[in-house]
């Protein structure tokens, strides 16, 4: 049967996010690159593990963000490459290059002072050394890293993430601290933390603490540092101490490194989208758009200008009431992953009821069928169609002889019963688009997290050409098609054009 809008559609366009028109197979974990480096600092041989991006192709140059776990091998990479893996997929997180840091021996490596009763302790200054001065640059030129990082770790190593940030300031953008044992030397870190906190380079850097509630928190000095965070903390520096209750030392990690990634990257949405995304406004009616998700965050501008944290916050619902181009900023912790997005509405002169005569019956738009592989819409003109038809409720895309690699024109008149605004919709597949009284108002430029593109234009009664040019290349892309009339645009009740509506030449 005819394909309909997207239910998305009818609860405000709520976002796809990714997903895909069919399941797809399980893809098993990509297992990281066992690499290593001579380390001079520590005078031997280090071996670290670097996991790329599931889909990274190297033809395609792009770079990424780097995280560095502590503590490497499965007991923590593991757990941490499946969370980042998951929270990336959710659209809250970039691809990222991870970096399993190798131990050998923890309680040397990872505390900052020597303690009797902990053999060999002491060894953090070296390690951070090595870290800054070997590992990191090693990362930067042999793998595609675009210089932004962050340092996770849990207990001795979430210590160590804090003494780190606490002596190389620059060295990384992010910190998650796992449970971070604060205790160490009389809560030596922590005093550090007092002492150098104010005079620290942390603008738009960000530390996220995870503790268990209660005793623990205490025991592990985390009330501690979250006291001394409150005091000394500089301006532009996020940080946030999170205590879990239920938790023990070694689950924690798995809450707090999906909160921590999401905390890192707070601000990043998968989708920032909203509807009507262009048309034209006529003088003293207004238009409402309609913001899809969570709009926390989100800072708009009515002028063609770039929002900034100073513009105004969008709200779910915004007025429109003269022409101009509207702008839509969701700025993140790491601003080159804020998402921009535009609309333009014009004052030009709306569309005029066509005169029509002949022989035309609703029920349906018209569509031609062309098989063959184009990019780009192609000249039909000298195109014989393998196929014709009505595009009516009977019509069923999956009937069509080839399921990819074809054009189907979609050719009429629609019908407007009210006097008033509409908006059209289409959900196609790049290169389609959407005429309206012969002019494109819809170009299809889409994804995943783009899929429903939207028109509102003003409308006498009466009678317009209207046609789609939809070229099917990918099978996961559906062609859907849909209309809010004048009398349930206040409610954005969105539906199929009826086929009453829809006429063609019979």
């Amino acid at each position: 049967m005819k394909q309909k809008l997207f239910l998305a559609l009818l609860t405000l366009f709520t976002s796809v996010n990714a997903s895909h028109a069919q399941d797809t197979v399980l893809r098993s974990p990509i297992h990281g690159k066992l690499d290593s480096l001579h380390s001079t600092v520590l005078n031997q041989v280090r071996l670290f593990q670097v996991f790329l991006p599931y889909d990274f192709k190297p033809e395609e140059n792009k770079k990424y963000d780097v995280l560095y776990v502590l503590d490497g091998g499965n007991w923590n990479t593991g757990l941490v490459s499946q969370v980042q893996r998951f929270v990336q997929d959710q659209g809250f997180m970039p691809q990222t290059i991870i970096v399993s840091i190798m131990g050998i021996d923890r309680n040397v490596e990872l505390t900052p002072t020597h303690l009797a009763e902990w053999k060999g302790s002491g060894g953090a200054p070296q390690f951070l050394a090595f870290i800054k001065n070997e590992l990191i640059p090693f990362i930067n030129q042999h793998y595609p890293s675009n210089g932004d990082n962050t340092l996770w770790g849990h207990s001795l190593s979430a210590m160590f993430a804090i003494y780190a940030m606490l002596n190389e300031p620059m060295l990384f953008k992010s910190f998650i601290a796992v449970d971070p044992s604060m205790w160490w030397d009389h809560s030596l870190v922590a005093k550090m933390a007092a002492a150098r906190l104010g005079s620290l380079p942390l603008t738009n850097s960000t530390l996220y603490v995870a503790g268990r509630n209660g005793e623990a928190l205490n025991g592990m000095k985390i009330d501690t540092l979250e006291s001394i965070l409150k005091q000394y903390a500089p301006t532009g520096f996020k940080w946030k101490v999170q205590p879990y209750d239920r938790e023990t030392h070694s689950s924690l990690r798995f809450k707090a490194t999906y909160d921590g990634l999401k905390y890192t990257y707070e601000g990043l949405t998968p989708t920032l989208l909203f509807h009507p995304m262009n048309g034209i406004v006529e003088k003293d009616k207004p238009i409402k758009l309609y913001i899809d998700g969570d709009t926390t965050g989100v800072h708009y501008t009515l002028d063609a200008s770039m929002p900034t944290a100073g513009s105004p916050l969008v709200v779910q619902q915004q007025v429109i009431n003269r022409p101009g181009i509207v702008t839509y900023r969701a700025m993140s912790n790491r601003p080159r992953y804020d998402k921009i997005t535009t609309g333009t509405f014009t004052e030009e002169k709306p569309p005029v009821p066509a005169k029509i005569s002949g022989n035309w019956h609703s029920g349906g738009f018209a569509y031609t069928y062309y098989e063959g592989n184009w990019s780009a819409w192609p000249d039909l003109k000298t195109i014989k169609p393998a196929k014709s038809g009505i595009f009516n409720k009977d019509f069923n895309l999956d009937s069509l002889p080839r399921k990819t690699h074809f054009a189907l024109a979609i050719d009429g008149m629609f019908e407007a019963k009210e006097d008033g605004y509409y908006i059209f919709f289409i959900n196609a597949d790049k290169g389609s688009r959407l005429l309206l009284a012969n002019k494109p108002v819809i170009e299809w430029d889409g994804d995943y997290n783009k899929p429903t593109f939207s028109y509102i234009v003003p409308l006498k009664k009466g009678f317009y050409p209207f046609r789609i040019e939809y070229l099917h290349q990918r099978q996961d892309f559906r062609l859907e098609t849909g209309y809010i009339p004048p009398s349930k645009i206040a409610h954005m009740d969105a539906g199929p054009i009826p086929a009453e509506l829809e006429f063609s030449r019979q």
